[in-house]
């Protein structure tokens, strides 16, 4: 469960970086990397430099009976800008993202995204085993907190909600995804909804290496998006689907996620569900 965000001051930086690059920008003033996780898995051992955030320090809503988010929906944009700037996110930074868990990846991707630094954040092709397995350093030292400055920018591109989605079902310019598995799919979705799979966005599942821009532009291509169209991703709650949402953006495709996904759709009885 290991998840690091670095931040590069490069406009040109590419939505996915490979383990090499970050290596060679360990020690750039304008890195900053952050660990979200499993804390223990974090002190174990992290890449240099890591800062540590839980990514349910993001969420806000409702805890259920059963001590879980009820409603798994973000926090104001202030407060995600102050777990941002703790964790090392300022302005004139570029983050790079990643972990082993695919989900609170796409969920700290978004969140970053919603506070209007979409186009400041990349995922890293691979993950520790990966960094490990090419002897990389890892290291169990904790820097501070970060205190840098983060504007919060409108972010309009980003979020969506239940009568925005309902609104357009039937609208030629949008293609709805549906993050989540055959089981869930089969139970209920959205009409018009494609399923798609998060696992297929990788080739190696173990090492979390990505397929080609390509190849997850070709994926989507073969899921029904149509050129010109944007895509609209859900999930359960929003965080399989803000990995779909990064995979679309860096296929060059304009997307947006509802967050709150399937757990906020089926509360309103009047909005309509397929099988």
């Amino acid at each position: 469960m290991l998840h690091v965000l670095a931040l590069v001051a490069a406009a040109s930086v590419e939505p996915m970086v490979s383990t090499a690059w970050l290596q060679s920008h360990l020690a750039d003033p304008q890195v900053r990397v952050v660990y979200t996780g499993d804390r223990e898995a974090y002190d174990r051992a992290h890449i240099p430099g890591a800062r540590f955030i839980d990514h349910m320090d993001t969420l806000s809503g409702q805890m259920s009976a059963g001590g879980g988010m009820d409603h798994h929906m973000l926090p104001i944009p202030e407060l995600a800008k102050m777990l941002a700037v703790k964790a090392g996110a300022a302005d004139g930074t570029h983050v790079v993202l990643y972990g082993d868990q695919p989900m609170q990846i796409g969920w700290i991707y978004m969140t970053l995204a919603a506070t209007g630094h979409a186009a400041d954040v990349s995922l890293l092709d691979g993950n520790l085993n990966l960094w490990r397995s090419e002897n990389r350093p890892v290291t169990t030292d904790v820097p501070p907190a970060g205190s840098g400055t983060l504007t919060v920018q409108p972010a309009p591109d980003v979020i969506v909600d239940a009568p925005y989605v309902k609104a357009r079902l039937q609208s030629p310019d949008i293609k709805v995804l549906d993050v989540r598995t055959p089981m869930e799919w089969n139970n209920g979705h959205l009409p018009g909804a494609t399923l798609i799979l998060w696992q297929d966005l990788y080739a190696d599942q173990r090492m979390l290496k990505f397929k080609s821009i390509d190849e997850i532009r070709a994926l989507l291509t073969k899921s029904g998006v149509a050129p010109n169209q944007t895509v609209v991703t859900y999930c359960a709650v929003g965080m399989r689907a803000s990995l779909m949402y990064w995979a679309a953006r860096t296929a060059g495709i304009p997307a947006r996620v509802y967050v709150g996904s399937w757990q906020d759709w089926q509360r309103d009885a009047g909005n309509p569900i397929a099988k």
